[in-house]
């Protein structure tokens, strides 16, 4: 019978890395939790638009991207990883955005916009 030991170094390796791993990943958490509490954020108003139609969902959608900009932190030139930081930021408040919105013509124009589309989830009416 063939039977595989491990050294007693290595399953402390083993076990340190698991460890290190779960905590890292509770720690990502806490801290997307805290961003998103705190995030900062923009009302925009949308009223006088049409959106179920292309060109109203082409006005909203800059109107998105501007406000995006306006709350997300701007990046240091020298720091790369801060518009890296910047640019999530951004992408992530107008998918937000247009997820809330929850017209099929938006979601239309962020498709067209983006490399990586959102799946359009009109929510059905309810009758009882």
């Amino acid at each position: 019978m063939n039977t595989i030991t491990t050294s007693s170094p290595l399953r402390r390796l083993i076990a340190v890395a698991i460890f290190g791993a779960l905590a890292s990943g509770f720690t990502a958490v806490a801290a997307a939790a805290e961003d998103s509490a705190d995030a900062p954020h923009v009302v925009v108003k949308y009223g006088d638009l049409n959106v179920s139609n292309p060109q109203g969902a082409a006005a909203l959608y800059g109107r998105l991207q501007r406000a995006a900009e306006s709350v997300c932190p701007r990046f240091e030139r020298s720091d790369l990883g801060s518009k890296v930081r910047m640019n999530a930021c951004i992408h992530k408040a107008i998918a937000d955005a247009v997820i809330t919105v929850n017209q099929p013509a938006l979601y239309a124009e962020y498709n067209a916009k983006n490399s990586v589309p959102l799946p359009i989830m009109v929510a059905a009416g309810q009758s009882r």
